[in-house]
């Protein structure tokens, strides 16, 4: 019989995922565990390719094959056995995607609650739930079919008002003089044809563009006489806009000209008729309601006391509140779930765990505190304790100290990364990692100063009255040749105003994010650096054959997996296999390439070599100069042959960065750099920050880290809060002022960390 004690844990033995080297751990059920260590140190392959893989590949095997072939598929891991599993719910930072109808009120299900409200209280009434659903036809608005946008005419760009219809105002093939769809116009007797559109009375205008359905009373000679007039807008839409137009493609350019999607102008973008929009509750229609910020929202519906309504009032107020919990009450019900950031999302997927009541449950998150301001990570922290106490296992991957501290065990992966990494350096409570010498440990303690020697400003970017989305008549100035961070909460008017405004005004700024390179499946980072046509070349200058056969894209190429190194087998209804090609053992390469040596190593054991490795291999210069750039940025466990598309978004951003580092006078901006970072990693980061700056280029960085802005040379603080509560210059100045900014949630936090670091 096995102990009773057992039954507390789930108990992996000998994971082998990636770099994970034989790794035997417990984690406690029902408990916070979170997972910590530098970025490629094995964390994710436990927690991720091995825990969650193993939970989700048997709770599929319980459906029958037929839903299996539909569910996701998910290979046996590397491991020797898990035991004591349980359902894992994984809530990651995917983004939740979804069509044009998937909004944050249908993923919540607050508006299937709202529809409910209204069509029970809801004055005059016009129908059952289902009529307020902008995705049935009995409700939708005619005009978008339930999109809330709609093709919209820009008349600007249709008609030249200087003109008349005699010299060409309408701007459109068929339409212009002499043309057949011209005479419709001319021919009518409605207007006079040399009379400048300009000076167009209103009706007039209104006739020329919109009126359809009449006989013109007075037609001149060249007038179909059984024909009804038909505006210019309804004309072009029936004949080139409509479904069965078989025109549209030859005129797509001109269309695409004057046609864009905008706000539909029937229901100005709440999605349902009119006859759904005229029923209210207090004065509001159900369109009102997914407008508002949520926070408004909430305000609204605790003013509905009926108390028949009692139970669907509370219901949506809870879910509404479970948002404002997570930071998120900046939304509104109408935001498309296609929209939301990857942070978002993850708080969405949360909130709607709240609401089950299903316990012993295993929750893993993958870094619940990226893109959130500390004041929001206390919130966070909180919903993660009441998945505790509602008995649910919880892990977390995180580097926040924040998250690290409320953790009841923490499993401390290292000592460093890719195969120096791999291996469980600590387990235990927080006392016992803040004692140890893991680099974690070791950094938790670390002291925190701001910087005293600050540069100078060489001169100033200016934006004067942005007022974009949440942005209230915005005036900014902000340094050049210098390191500007950019705060305030998520959803306060940051990335609006960087990468939005920032970005129209000086378009010759470099923007380094965490979004996919654009390449191939087989591009990886030695083509991306453009060092692989150097290695290609030694190997063939150094055996006499041509560079070709180097590329597992070319001549030298495996034959069976066409230089994939796997081979996928499609069982139909069974997971798909993924196997090492047998004939090349993934290498890639063919039998004939392999023999040709380079020191001794062939071009597949080249390809494997870490950046580290490789930087001991090679003296070239051009080939070092690559390799101690990525060196510098942090990413050396990565290997030369690794796929782009296997690398997340934290490590892309900083190739990309890496790139960048013999550059100079260039202008650079930094969305959230330390995402996915370990704090030893931050610290190289600033390390390069700085020497980028130094190097005559400006940097600006929209940031949330603590660390990151105690180096700033210039800080500028948006709030005071999110969406309609945010948008505002709170603070722009040195950093030591922010800190006594009685305004500034971020000055709180910022001297509060400093203190504490004392």
């Amino acid at each position: 019989m096995k102990e009773q004690g057992s039954q507390n844990n789930i108990q992996i033995i000998g994971a082998r995922e990636k770099n994970l080297k034989a790794v035997n751990v417990k984690v406690p059920k029902r408990k916070i565990t979170v997972f910590t260590g530098v970025s490629g140190s094995g964390k994710s392959a436990l927690v991720f390719d091995t825990i969650a893989a193993e939970s989700q590949r048997q709770l599929n095997e319980t459906y029958s094959s037929f839903i299996r072939h539909r569910l996701p598929h998910y290979g046996k891991p590397s491991v020797d056995s898990i035991e004591n599993l349980s359902v894992a719910i994984i809530i990651n930072q995917k983004r939740i995607g979804g069509n044009a109808r998937s909004t944050v009120g249908t993923i919540t299900d607050i508006y299937s609650l709202l529809r409910l409200l209204f069509a029970r209280l809801g004055k005059p009434f016009v129908g059952y739930s289902d009529m307020f659903s902008f995705n049935n036809p009995k409700g939708m608005c005619p005009k978008c079919e339930g999109l809330g946008i709609a093709k919209v005419f820009n008349i600007d760009r249709l008609i030249d008002r200087e003109k008349s219809l005699n010299e060409g105002a309408i701007q459109f093939p068929t339409f212009r003089p002499g043309e057949f769809r011209w005479k419709r116009y001319v021919c009518t007797g409605l207007f006079d044809n040399d009379k400048k559109l300009k000076d167009y009375t209103e009706d007039e205008w209104d006739t020329l563009l919109y009126k359809t359905g009449f006989k013109p009373p007075n037609p001149t000679e060249g007038w179909p006489t059984t024909s009804k007039y038909e505006g210019i807008i309804p004309r072009i839409e029936r004949s080139f806009l409509s479904k069965e137009c078989r025109d549209a493609a030859l005129y797509k350019e001109d269309i695409d000209y004057v046609v864009t999607m905008g706000l539909c102008p029937s229901c100005e973008g709440a999605r349902l008729n009119q006859k759904v929009l005229d029923c209210k509750i207090n004065g509001k229609n159900i369109g009102d309601c997914t407008k508002m910020q949520i926070t408004e929202l909430i305000n609204f519906i605790q003013l509905i006391k009926e108390p028949a309504y009692y139970t669907v009032v509370e219901a949506i107020l809870s879910r509404l509140e479970h948002l404002t919990s997570v930071g998120l009450g900046y939304l509104s019900l109408n935001r498309e779930t296609s929209t939301l950031s990857g942070g978002e999302s993850q708080r969405i997927k949360m909130v709607r765990q709240l609401g089950s009541s299903l316990t012993d449950i295993t929750y893993i998150f993958d870094e619940p505190s990226i893109g959130l301001h500390p004041h929001d990570v206390s919130k966070i922290n909180n919903l993660l304790k009441l998945l505790k106490y509602k008995g649910n296992t919880v892990i977390i991957v995180e580097h926040d100290p924040d998250v690290i501290e409320i953790a009841d065990h923490i499993i401390d992966m290292g000592p460093k990364s890719g195969i120096k990494g791999g291996e469980v350096v600590y387990e235990g409570d927080l006392d016992g990692l803040l004692k140890s010498d893991t680099l974690t440990g070791t950094l938790l303690n670390h002291k925190a100063y701001l910087k005293k020697e600050l540069r100078e400003s060489k001169g100033w970017f200016s934006i004067e009255h942005a007022s974009l989305y949440n942005l209230k008549d915005v005036s900014v100035n902000i340094p050049k040749g210098v390191m500007t961070v950019v705060t305030g909460v998520a959803g306060s008017g940051k990335s609006t105003l960087i990468n939005k405004v920032f970005a129209k005004h000086y378009p010759e700024a470099i923007f380094i994010d965490q979004g996919a390179i654009q390449a191939s499946s087989r591009s990886n980072i030695a083509t991306y650096m453009g060092i692989f046509d150097f290695i290609r070349n030694l190997f063939a200058k150094e055996n006499g054959v041509e560079a070709s056969l180097f590329s597992f894209n070319s001549k030298g190429a495996c034959p069976e997996c066409k230089g994939l190194g796997i081979i996928y087998t499609d069982l139909a209804f069974m997971d798909t296999v993924e196997s090492v090609c047998e004939v090349c053992g993934g290498q890639r390469f063919n039998e004939e390439v392999i023999k040709f040596k380079l020191r001794g190593k062939n071009i597949s054991e080249v390809l494997q070599m870490t950046i580290e490795e490789a930087l001991e291999f090679f003296y070239e210069k051009e080939i070092l100069t690559a390799l101690k750039k990525l060196i510098n940025v942090g990413i050396g466990y990565i290997t030369l042959g690794q796929p782009l598309n296997t690398l997340s978004g934290g490590e892309l951003q900083r190739v990309k960065l890496a790139v960048e580092l013999e550059n100079s006078g260039q202008i650079y901006v930094l969305d959230e750099p330390t995402t996915g970072l370990h704090m030893s990693d931050i610290t190289q980061l600033i390390k390069i920050m700085d020497f980028l700056v130094d190097q005559g280029s400006t940097l600006i960085v929209i940031e949330h880290n603590l660390d990151v802005m105690i180096q700033a040379d210039w800080i500028i603080d948006l709030g005071p809060g999110a969406g309609e509560d945010g948008g505002r210059i709170i603070f722009e100045g040195q950093p030591r002022e922010l800190i006594n900014q009685e305004a500034s949630i971020t000055g709180k936090y910022l001297k509060q960390y400093i203190l504490s670091k004392q």
